[in-house]
């Protein structure tokens, strides 16, 4: 894998089936094969895994401070049916050990609206960006040089498609790009902020696949 220069390795790690201790003793071991190759590896907050809610998430993380997260907190907003907007302290616990983030919005009843751009699913967009800063800026604080993230909106049935004929109801690549520039830009509008800006020998960048930015503090 070394070969490929990867700038994350994201994990699908462990079950929501397995006991806390049993949990505990994979990471356990888990955390030494990750310094032993050397790469920048971090553990999705994922439906069906060991991170599939933020209460699991953080009693992992108080055990384990070189555990480092990939955020998908779309998976949250399904999982606990809200958009988590009393649980700020624990989310922002979870925002300082991540390192790449999943730029996908859930929903109360699924991990995908069927199109952010679409005005009813405002307010479910305004709190993951809200989320998405928080990250940044806990990266900020801890002496990031880059931040990374993907808008990782998924094919059908993640795509919502109409009965019957599977047809989807948005375009994926349009919905993919569009979702990359709009987080360029929050990106960009957040690194001017008086705390925080954007590395003078490199601009933000971005792409449908991913978005990679210096960061620095004054």
């Amino acid at each position: 894998m070394r070969q490929f220069q990867p700038l994350r390795v994201n994990c699908h790690s462990g079950s929501d089936a397995w006991a806390p201790e049993d949990a505990a003793r994979f990471y356990q071991k888990a955390l030494p094969v990750e310094a032993d190759i050397g790469l920048c590896v971090c553990h999705e907050t994922h439906r069906g895994r060991c991170f599939y809610n933020p209460w699991a998430t953080v009693r992992l993380l108080e055990m384990f401070p070189k555990l480092n997260l990939c955020a998908d907190f779309s998976h949250w907003v399904c999982v606990c049916e809200r958009l988590l907007n009393t649980e700020e302290s624990l989310l922002r616990a979870c925002a300082a050990r991540v390192i790449h983030i999943h730029a996908r919005v859930g929903y109360e009843n699924g991990p995908q609206v069927p199109d952010p751009r679409a005005p009813e699913w405002s307010a479910h967009l305004e709190a993951h960006e809200r989320w998405w800063r928080w990250i940044w800026d806990a990266q900020a604080q801890r002496g990031a040089t880059e931040a990374t993230l993907t808008p990782e909106f998924g094919p059908p049935s993640y795509l919502h498609t109409l009965p019957y004929t599977q047809a989807p109801v948005a375009d994926l690549e349009q919905i993919s790009n569009w979702q990359a520039e709009r987080q360029a830009r929050n990106f960009e509008k957040w690194a001017a902020k008086p705390a925080t800006h954007i590395s003078s020998s490199e601009e933000p960048t971005a792409s449908a696949s991913y978005k990679t930015s210096k960061l620095s503090r004054k």
